[in-house]
């Protein structure tokens, strides 16, 4: 199954075109509000982890509102953990009892989630952990993070993790066959010395594209959010995936492959310092953070995923629909400085970044300038317009006596007298268009 950066770039295509998506991760974690991570970090047994089990019940449940308030924040697709480290599954698996058709919800709950994000016309993905720390044949004892690790009981158990491969491929099939057409599939993740064909992942990802020959997957099936994987490289694995997933961090300046050329990449990102529903982590990021984010991983030809943790009746809540309709207010005047943008050849500013689209420059003005602004890279010649993007009024190439001295760099003016300091029109980001006579 051969794999290139030609074939990956072309099956991203749409995805390097919608450059900002949702990440939704809800489970059974949801429950005890302490993270997706809870059974790991606390040693948790399977029968201390099973009331939350008993009591799922998502009584607000309603994927299509999700994806409403995806859609009008400008997001152009969502993934949702169909099922993550706990074992647990959304969505009604043949070969585990472990899922939400045997909980008080009674229901496939990734079904009602596809459906929904398609009726809203977004793409759609889903997310599965390749560990299970319910299943019986996952390693413990000696295993870096499963819950029962170091526990003496478990010290000499014989396991088949063969039985456990088979068991994690047919789910993955079932996730692959029973949905629909996928966009994305959110592989997650390995660590030590599970990776690779490990997971037998040759085989899982032949699989994976005889069925779904046009899906999009993540690097994760060879590293974490701490490594890049064969994608970079010049032997491409054929379950490299087709992008780089860094996490909670930005590339300082994107990422490439060992001959300098871009490779797809998504930055996933949390709002507060969870994945999964915790009511008590209160430090949320500002709107102008994460807007600056998104504008920040365009600029460097890659994408951002933000999270959301629905809480344990499927609700978002208010501190993140208040950054969701934060990002509904900018993105309504700018996301034509966003969607199918990328990096320039033009070095970064000190006010902002800047993002361009065939001969559209896009400046991205963070910091409120003192008079005119410098636009390196830039020649006045080269410039055929400018305007504000959120109102279409016009920007000025600046001919003030303040910026006389620098010869051959190009200033850009806001108001009618060049020396003056005018505010921005938007605090967060003030974005102006720059139509070039040429490609730049």
């Amino acid at each position: 199954m051969k794999n290139t950066l030609e074939i990956i770039n072309k099956r991203t295509e749409w995805f390097r075109e919608a450059r900002f998506g949702m990440f939704i991760h809800w489970g059974i974690y949801s429950i005890p509000g302490r993270g997706e991570w809870l059974r790991s970090h606390e040693r948790l047994t399977i029968e201390q982890y099973e009331p939350y089990f008993k009591a799922f019940d998502p009584k607000f449940y309603n994927p299509r509102e999700w994806a409403k308030q995806a859609k009008a924040a400008g997001m152009k697709y969502l993934v949702l953990t169909a099922k993550h480290h706990d074992g647990f599954c959304l969505f009604d698996s043949e070969y585990t009892d472990y899922k939400a058709t045997n909980t008080p919800a009674k229901r496939d709950l990734v079904r009602e989630f596809v459906e929904a994000v398609r009726a809203e016309g977004l793409k759609v993905g889903l997310y599965f952990s390749l560990i299970d720390w319910h299943h019986p044949d996952y390693p413990k004892y000696n295993d870096l993070i499963h819950p029962m690790r170091g526990r003496e009981e478990y010290k000499e158990e014989k396991i088949d993790f063969s039985n456990y491969l088979t068991y994690m491929h047919k789910q993955v099939k079932e996730i692959v066959t029973k949905y629909g057409k996928l966009d994305i599939l959110w592989f997650d993740y390995s660590y030590e010395n599970m990776m690779g064909e490990k997971w037998q992942a040759t085989k899982l990802m032949e699989m994976v594209r005889h069925y779904q020959p046009d899906v999009i997957v993540d690097n994760r099936l060879e590293t974490s959010g701490e490594g890049f994987g064969s994608i970079v490289t010049d032997d491409i694995k054929p379950y490299s995936g087709d992008f780089v997933s860094p996490e909670q961090i930005v590339p300082h300046t994107g990422i490439r492959n060992a001959k300098g050329e871009p490779v797809p990449w998504e930055l996933c990102l949390t709002m507060n310092n969870n994945w999964a529903y915790n009511p008590t982590d209160n430090l949320y990021k500002s709107p102008k953070t994460l807007i600056h984010k998104l504008v920040d991983c365009v600029s460097k030809n890659g994408n951002m995923i933000l999270n959301v943790g629905p809480d344990a009746l499927g609700c978002i809540n208010n501190s993140s629909l208040k950054i969701l309709d934060a990002f509904h207010t900018w993105m309504a005047k700018n996301s034509e400085s966003i969607y199918g943008c990328g990096a320039t050849d033009l070095p970064k500013p000190d006010w902002g970044y800047y993002t361009k689209k065939g001969n559209i420059i896009y400046a991205h003005i963070f910091e409120q300038p003192i008079g005119p602004i410098a636009l390196l890279g830039l020649k006045e010649s080269e410039i055929q317009r400018m305007s504000f993007l959120h109102d279409g009024s016009e920007v000025q190439i600046s001919k003030s006596w303040t910026t006389n001295a620098y010869k051959g760099v190009c200033f850009a003016q806001f108001g009618a007298i060049p020396h003056f300091t005018y505010p921005l029109p938007d605090e967060i980001d003030s974005v102006i268009k720059i139509e070039l006579n040429t490609d730049k």
